[in-house]
């Protein structure tokens, strides 16, 4: 095949055709959400290796590597889709993808992908508009100001996490850029901060030791008091706070950390205040949700995922800062081929971001509020967040389940308490359920506790669904449990 748009306008109406059929048969509660073969067996029936090998691919025969590929691929338009904390998307978002596939502007600088960085822009102060860091509230201020913050996109929120954190090693260690980390810096988190964080410390070389567990209370969430001591003991000690981190919302629960009270306190002590914000800070779009995220205002730094609950592809992450010099001197270094003194009618974002070449990531977002506006984003988030209440008083009505906590965001665990409840056979179920494909569900600890957990982030999600899986527990569980009393006699 030619590679030129004649020759591939055919394999793309044959592609279009398949994935229009795909989502088609996603929608049907009934369908196979997941449907798992071992690997070798798989990339047998793909037969990978011959096209390796011999090439050749065309409208006559894609469908023989399409159909095995989306057969076994997850069904993330699946209204029984509730597993991970990933978007079943909006369409729109996929049009930006396809657009990017074809013209390939990577816009890190301007010249390069001169629209997409315009969109990213907007789209950057779109989000500091909705966290109260865009003074001007116009979407078109482009303008350096201290007072007004500015962020980038990146590639998923780990590397936003990541970002954000040398931004604040930057504002209290300034000399680390060239001399290396400090010995006396420290990083304040929850117990059950996610596992970008830990990671960041490491490559930031402060290690794992410098890391301080923040004991969290009953429902995980960090505790404002033991904070305040903690800081207090670690100045005490010696030890510079290089930032506090909280979570809105944590991972396993969807339940928010006290952002208010943190940030009050990270004020008083005057130290850097960052929320990981990767699902939870969607909030801020709605007006009977924003209240998780009070306390906003306190915060030097936050990430906010947009292939969570905005509704995007993945990946796409902004980092934020309140103060946009914050940004600006997280990195601190030269490329003369890139960075030199030049006329430029626009912005180039590559001297404030880890990647060199980065893809237009915020397009994904500007597509989705294009075809949905903010009114239609906002109705999303609140009939998610809403539904996800409902779910949570249905299954703890149920005599043989129980739900651990008041829901706050999307997120819920629950946990079948019949004649077995332990981690293990929580852990069978779940097993059950993605082998049988007809739901796909995660599991999560809390508290040392096994539960059963899912993310209500696909808007053709309804109750009934969530009626059928308890039905579907239930009778696994009791199936699993003749097993067990097969062996035991």
């Amino acid at each position: 095949m030619k590679n030129n748009a004649a020759e591939f306008h055919p394999i793309i109406k044959k592609v279009n055709d398949r994935l229009n059929n795909y989502l088609e048969s996603s929608y049907t509660p009934s369908s196979i959400v997941l449907s798992q073969k071992p690997a070798a067996l798989l990339a047998e029936e793909m037969h990978i290796k011959e096209w390796i090998e011999k090439g050749g691919l065309s409208d006559k025969n894609v469908e023989t590597f399409l159909d095995v590929y989306l057969e076994h691929s997850q069904h993330m338009h699946s209204p029984r889709y509730i597993g991970h904390q990933v978007s079943s998307h909006h369409l729109a978002s996929g049009i930006a993808d396809f657009i990017h596939g074809a013209i390939n502007n990577p816009m890190a600088i301007y010249e390069m992908g001169p629209s997409a960085a315009v969109v990213e822009r907007v789209m950057i102060n779109w989000m500091l508009d909705k966290a109260g860091w865009l003074p001007s509230g116009d979407l078109y201020d482009f303008s350096y100001q201290e007072q007004k913050g500015d962020g980038v996109f990146t590639h998923g929120g780990s590397m936003a996490n990541l970002t954000a954190l040398l931004g604040a090693r930057a504002a209290i260690a300034p000399e680390a850029w060239k001399e290396g980390t400090p010995k006396d810096l420290v990083v304040l988190a929850p117990e059950v901060s996610h596992y970008s964080i830990s990671r960041a410390i490491s490559i930031l070389g402060l290690g794992q030791n410098n890391i301080i567990s923040i004991p969290v209370d009953d429902e995980e969430r960090m505790q404002p008091n033991a904070l305040k001591n903690e800081i207090e003991n670690q100045l005490s000690a010696g030890k510079r706070i290089m930032a506090v981190v909280a979570n809105a919302c944590a991972t396993t629960t969807g339940l928010y950390d006290p952002l208010n009270e943190i940030g009050e306190i990270c004020s008083t002590f005057n130290v850097w205040f960052h929320i990981d914000g990767a699902h939870g800070a969607s909030a801020l779009v709605s007006q009977k949700y924003r209240k998780y995220m009070k306390g906003v205002e306190y915060a030097d730094s936050m990430i906010w995922d947009t292939h969570k609950m905005l509704r995007t592809t993945t990946l796409s992450a902004a980092v934020l800062f309140r103060n946009a010099q914050h940004m600006i001197d997280a990195f601190q270094q030269k490329g003369s081929y890139l960075f030199h003194e030049k006329e430029n009618v626009g912005f180039d974002v590559m001297p404030y971001t880890i990647e060199c070449t980065k893809a237009p990531l915020a397009t994904k977002l500007f597509w989705v509020l294009a075809a949905e506006g903010e009114k239609g984003m906002e109705d999303y988030i609140d009939h998610q967040f809403d539904l996800t209440k409902q779910i949570r008083d249905y299954i703890k009505s149920q005599e043989d389940f129980e739900c651990p906590y008041e829901t706050e965001a999307n997120i819920l665990c629950f946990r079948y308490i019949g004649n077995d409840s332990t981690n293990a056979f929580q852990l069978k179920i779940r097993n059950a359920i993605v082998t049988q494909g007809k739901f796909y569900i995660t599991s999560a600890e809390f508290k040392g506790i096994r539960y059963l957990r899912f993310t209500v982030i696909n808007e053709r999600t309804k109750l009934k669904d969530i009626e059928v899986l308890v039905h579907d527990v239930r009778q696994i569980a009791q199936s699993l449990q003749k097993d067990l009393d097969l062996v035991k006699n």
